[in-house]
């Protein structure tokens, strides 16, 4: 019995032998005949292990999926997809059904670099002869990436960074379900996308469709230099690898520039066109709140080789609070004055790493009406140059009635000096045109312009012996049907503004 015992694992170890000196080329066979159906290219694989660990256990490495032999004719000699390594399981009845059936395989460094739209599409594509001979459940893949190549000689490929991704349902004709987790760089986080793929597109990869559902969460904006926050963002994508559309939110309660340093809530809603060709991506728009002020956004960001990214954006402020930009923008434990804001605007941003805020160019038109300054002193000096300009100075008390003034103005925004080409700031009585600098940095300021008003010099001081000494001067200041028109220059800072007469126009 012992002997028969002994034969028996004689011949059980020499069957075990035949079939992994078999399994091995026969799967490496069955793979690659299965990946040149399903993708219509040539396929090479370095090496592929069998052993009998926990069923049939089987590894490989190398492993690379070209174009098709007309489209590497062209000129694309690098791989579709390549797999550092992969491996699964498979029992030994089905090591011999036609087609094998697999669970799950495990795959590490895949890179999937997809031709530019050109190389693909210049040729037409004949298939490859082969059977599916391996029919796979799911594939669980980590550390790959996805590469969209440019043949746009100023353009940058777009790379996205995934994590970890496990498609189901893989087949050669039909969309493929997968739940993967992309690295997004900057900001950094990660990226959690629900959704289909597929079915791939032999002819044109970059055609091929995907749909999803993403969520991006706790996102750190302090990676950017010159910006503060933490953003969320959820939405959705349908297209191809080439022109995704996504419609999204984001949410970021506690936005802020490094200019004030003063958060504020920021929410958008955003439609929006990622274009793989090129790696720029379309806003089209962006509904934003800043605070309590809505306003919308039109642009792109725009890939420079090289460098990164070029913001362009048009925006428009339609009935916004002027305290809420205020707040972004200027270092002060309240906004300095309070009014409603309309305004149009082109923002680019260069790339670089330098500070946004010193990169940043703004240029555009404004409208502020209903103002009124928070500082009493200060609203007061308004309201009583209001009355004076009027012709009652002694009415010019502190304590006057609020007055309802104006400004309209031109400015444009960089090196974070903001530099006002007109600025126009109208109240009852008077009419001030000023054009000049203000710094955001250090709250500098640099203003030269004149006032006109309705009353003449002598109407605008509250004693008889002073006016009766102004009004032989009268005449030198009533100019362009102005009671007075008086050049004046403003300077200092928002704490100490100094104001005085310009000697010379």
């Amino acid at each position: 019995m012992v002997l028969i015992a002994a034969i028996a694992a004689i011949v059980v170890v020499i069957a075990v032998e035949i079939v992994l000196h078999r399994a091995a080329p026969m799967l490496r066979n069955r793979m690659i005949e299965t990946l040149s159906a399903t993708f219509d290219g040539r396929v090479e694989l370095d090496s592929v292990d069998v052993s009998v660990a926990r069923g049939l256990a089987v590894s490989g490495k190398g492993l690379r999926i070209f174009p098709a032999g007309e489209m590497a004719a062209s000129g694309e000699e690098h791989p579709l997809i390549s797999l550092g390594r992969f491996s699964f399981h498979v029992n030994l009845p089905g090591l011999f059904a036609s087609p094998m059936h697999v669970g799950t395989v495990y795959v590490s460094q895949m890179k999937i670099d997809i031709p530019p739209g050109s190389a693909r599409r210049q040729v037409q594509h004949k298939a490859v002869a082969g059977k599916i001979r391996i029919v796979v459940q799911q594939i669980a893949i980590d550390d790959s990436e996805l590469i969209l190549e440019t043949d746009k000689p100023d353009k940058d490929p777009r790379t996205f960074e995934l994590k970890h991704v496990v498609m189901r349902d893989v087949g050669p004709d039909h969309p493929w379900l997968y739940d993967a987790m992309l690295v997004n760089a900057v900001p950094p986080g990660s990226i959690h996308a629900v959704g289909m793929f597929g079915p791939w597109s032999n002819e044109s990869p970059g055609d091929s469709a995907v749909t999803g559902h993403y969520t991006f969460d706790d996102a750190d904006l302090d990676a950017i230099r010159g910006i503060g926050g933490t953003l969320s963002s959820v939405g959705d994508f349908k297209g191809q690898l080439d022109r995704i559309e996504v419609d999204g939110r984001t949410d970021t309660p506690d936005f802020s520039l490094d200019t004030a340093d003063q958060p504020m809530p920021l929410h958008t809603e955003f439609h929006a066109v990622v274009d793989g060709t090129s790696g720029d991506t379309y806003l089209q728009p962006v509904r934003a709140r800043l605070g309590s002020s809505e306003f919308t956004c039109n642009g792109a960001i725009v890939n420079v080789k090289g460098k990164g990214h070029i913001i362009d954006v048009d925006a428009d402020v339609p009935h916004g609070s002027v305290e809420d930009f205020l707040a972004l923008g200027v270092r002060a434990k309240r906004a300095m004055m309070t009014g409603v804001l309309a305004m149009k605007a082109h923002l680019h941003i260069d790339p670089g790493s330098e500070s946004v805020s010193r990169k940043m160019q703004l240029r555009g038109s404004f409208t502020l009406s209903a103002i009124h300054f928070t500082d009493p002193a200060t609203e007061d000096k308004i309201d009583m140059l209001s009355l004076r300009a009027s012709g009652h100075p002694r009415e010019a008390k502190p304590g006057a009635p609020d007055v309802h003034s104006k400004m309209t103005g031109q400015f444009a925004l960089a090196d974070g000096r903001l530099r006002f080409s007109k600025l126009d700031y109208d109240l009852p009585g008077a009419a001030i045109a000023l054009s000049g600098v203000y710094s955001l940095g250090d709250q500098q300021f640099s203003f030269t312009g004149d006032v006109k008003t309705d009353a003449r010099l002598s109407q605008m001081v509250s004693t008889r012996w002073k006016s009766w000494l102004l009004k032989p001067v009268d005449p030198l200041f009533a100019k362009q049907g102005a009671g007075a028109s008086i050049p004046i220059r403003i300077s200092g800072s928002r704490t100490d503004p100094k104001v005085g007469f310009r000697l010379r126009r």
